[in-house]
């Protein structure tokens, strides 16, 4: 039987002003900085549903739909979608809070994040206590 992850926060995992030494040739932020930030704020989520070490396996789908620039301020918000016996499944969001608009608010992007729970030696283990 599937492990049902904990509730929803309203709150974001991470939030962070974007600062000059993220920018590219272009002057907008790059996408590893941001690819980098979905996956501490998967970190956050998938902590909040157990405390183990994880490992990254996978990030799906991310297209970027906006650009980030400097001092735009990063919301991620991660959910858990999925609790395997020794993986989790976190859907993260990513909006951006303009510098000069501050009543702007634009989607970035999204990513599907997927962790392994590990022990000492990189070994998979369970996620939940009560997992099989």
């Amino acid at each position: 039987m599937p492990q049902q992850p904990k509730p929803p926060s309203n709150e974001p995992a991470i939030r962070v002003v974007m600062m000059p030494r993220d920018t590219n040739a272009e002057g907008t932020i790059f996408g590893g900085v941001i690819l980098s930030l979905i996956d501490q704020a998967a970190f956050v989520e998938a902590v909040r549903q157990a405390h183990h070490r994880y490992v990254t396996v996978s990030m799906h789908e991310v297209e970027f739909h906006e650009p980030v620039f400097v001092g735009d301020v990063l919301s991620l918000y991660a959910d858990t979608s999925r609790i395997g016996r020794t993986s989790l499944t976190i859907r993260v969001r990513v909006c951006a809070r303009r510098r000069l608009e501050p009543e702007c608010v634009v989607k970035v992007t999204e990513a599907e994040v997927v962790f392994v729970a590990v022990d000492q030696q990189g070994k998979p283990i369970p996620v939940l206590c009560n997992a099989p």
